[in-house]
């Protein structure tokens, strides 16, 4: 695993080329635990001020063969790239990192001021502005990132509905463990599936968490391993999940707003015209999907391949997931 003294070096060098002599990196420090890739926050002392930057980079700085359907580093700062060009708000990708160099597979971005955490940006009164905008944005974002041309991405899987639906069930299978709520769900999901829309290109994991909040609204778009190309109301479905609206239940988008609104939005900034009782099927989807991702999560602990309390915490939330899907179920024909 990496480690700040070996980064320290190749990043120092970097920021000299890139800022100018003299330049020096300060306060190198590691943000997460790097299960999936490493990340670090740094600033640059330069001739022209100190630039807070992250660096994104792959554990080591060798990307090992991924079992996963995330996307490689160099895609994701291509996509940052893209749909910075297409008006998102992300952050700015200043240098690629290619494999087998000093620093090894990487990324380093300017760093967004702001909060990620959903609970904080729900109740802090510094977000109560934030709040009546990030609909709106949320819906305008997806826009213009459902907007870029699929035609010119690379190197990013493809995952419609029935793929997932596919995928899910034989993840689940392998368990060995029934749920009668999640049977009921990839039942009755294979039995109403819609027909697909026109495929885009779809960030995977759009919700809070994933989202820089600052006082104003929405500050950036991060966390794009799971891009793909696939139908866009995946995307508006799951910002509406239960799970990723922290205890405000009663606001459908994120805890913070309402889907009509978010979905005029996403239509006056080009997107289709969707009706709230489409995305239905997209959010049932979603609440299976991440009722198995928790199993997913129990598995990784009861084996001892991730023995943390992380994972048994996240793992006993399945039943969590089978409440919202029996809520969403009940629900059904509500959204006109």
């Amino acid at each position: 695993m990496g480690n700040g003294i070996e980064i320290e070096k190749p990043l120092t060098a970097w920021g000299i080329d890139h800022f100018g002599a003299g330049s020096r990196v300060e306060g190198l420090k590691r943000l997460s635990g790097g299960a999936s890739q490493e990340t670090w926050a740094f600033d640059v002392a330069a001739p022209d001020g100190t630039h807070a930057l992250i660096l994104r980079r792959a554990p080591g700085g060798v990307a090992a063969a991924r079992s996963s359907e995330a996307v490689s580093l160099a895609t994701e700062a291509a996509l940052l790239g893209a749909t910075s060009k297409a008006g998102v708000r992300v952050p700015e990708v200043l240098h690629v990192s290619a494999p087998g160099t000093a620093l090894g597979e990487s990324f380093v971005m300017r760093r967004v001021a702001g909060e990620t955490l959903g609970r904080k940006i729900l109740r802090d009164d510094e977000f109560a502005t934030a709040r009546t905008r990030l609909t709106r944005d949320c819906g305008e974002a997806l826009a213009g990132i459902h907007a870029i041309p699929a035609a010119g991405l690379v190197d990013l899987p493809r995952s419609l509905g029935e793929d997932q639906i596919t995928k899910y069930e034989a993840i689940y299978r392998g368990f060995g463990m029934p749920r009668p709520v999640l049977e009921l769900a990839f039942a009755w999901l294979k039995a109403n599936a819609p027909t697909p829309a026109a495929p885009v290109l779809v960030h995977g994991d759009f919700r809070l968490g994933n989202l820089i909040v600052d006082e104003n609204g929405l500050a950036a778009v991060l966390d794009w391993e799971l891009a793909h190309i696939g139908d866009p109301r995946e995307d508006i479905a799951w910002v509406c999940v239960n799970s990723w609206r922290f205890g405000h239940s009663e606001k459908r988008v994120g805890g913070f707003g309402d889907l009509p609104e978010m979905l005029d939005a996403y239509a006056a900034a080009g997107g289709a015209r969707f009706t709230p009782a489409e995305i239905d099927w997209w959010e049932i989807l979603g609440s299976l999907k991440w009722g198995v991702m928790c199993m997913i999560m129990y598995s990784a602990y009861k084996t001892g391949a991730d023995p943390s309390v992380e994972r048994a915490a996240i793992g006993r939330r399945v039943s969590e997931n089978e409440i919202d899907l029996i809520n969403l179920f009940e629900g059904l024909g509500r959204h006109a």
